[in-house]
């Protein structure tokens, strides 16, 4: 889930940013501290929208740097337990494929990837016995958190596809499709019997 975050913080800057505007300088350092900034209660920093104060600068001596008490925006993506994410694959392996979410990767285990059994092809590909169903690198799926581990310090985001709507794209077109010719199928059936009840009549 996206989210904006306000942050107050004691910012570091670097003694190279000395000739700039604090509050430029400032800027300058969170892009610098921030990128690629992962935290379990903050989420994953994606961009520094804005400073919006910048206190006195402390210097600690033997350090060389100073100190910015500072307050500003983040907009970061938290995974969350059942929220639905759309992504590419990335990677195909032998146990299932790894997901890119865009601010992270997620893991989709081989079990968990289609409604049928799934074996992994030499083509580099997981492919569904019965179906036919094929899932490669590059495919774009929609798929489920159904797992957030931080084991090792590490994130770890573990993935389904086996719900009614998720799966890759094609395979959601087709499944609708089914659904709505089954639909009308049942619906012209409907209608015939009814038809048929209401044109016999008593004498």
């Amino acid at each position: 889930m996206f989210y904006i975050s306000e942050v107050e913080d004691y910012i570091r800057v670097e003694p190279k940013l000395f000739g700039l505007p604090t509050i430029e300088s400032v800027e300058k350092q969170l892009k610098e501290t921030y990128t690629d900034f992962y935290d379990k209660e903050l989420g994953k920093v994606l961009s520094i929208i804005e400073v919006l104060e910048v206190g006195e600068g402390v210097i600690i001596p033997g350090d060389g740097a100073a100190y910015y008490r500072s307050r500003f925006k983040l907009l970061v993506w938290r995974p969350e337990l059942q929220e639905l994410v759309y992504g590419v694959v990335a990677e195909i392996t032998n146990f299932g494929a790894f997901m890119d979410l865009g601010a992270m990767k997620g893991m989709i285990h081989i079990s968990q990837t289609m409604d049928d059994y799934v074996s992994f092809n030499k083509t580099n590909s997981l492919i569904g016995k019965a179906s036919k169903r094929t899932l490669k690198q590059g495919d774009l799926c929609i798929a489920r958190i159904v797992a957030i581990s931080h084991k090792g310090g590490e994130l770890k985001i573990g993935l389904t596809m086996r719900q009614p709507g998720l799966g890759k794209i094609e395979w959601i077109k087709e499944d609708t499709l089914k659904k709505n010719k089954a639909e009308q199928k049942a619906l012209k059936d409907e209608e015939k019997a009814a038809k048929g009840k209401g044109g016999k009549k008593k004498k």
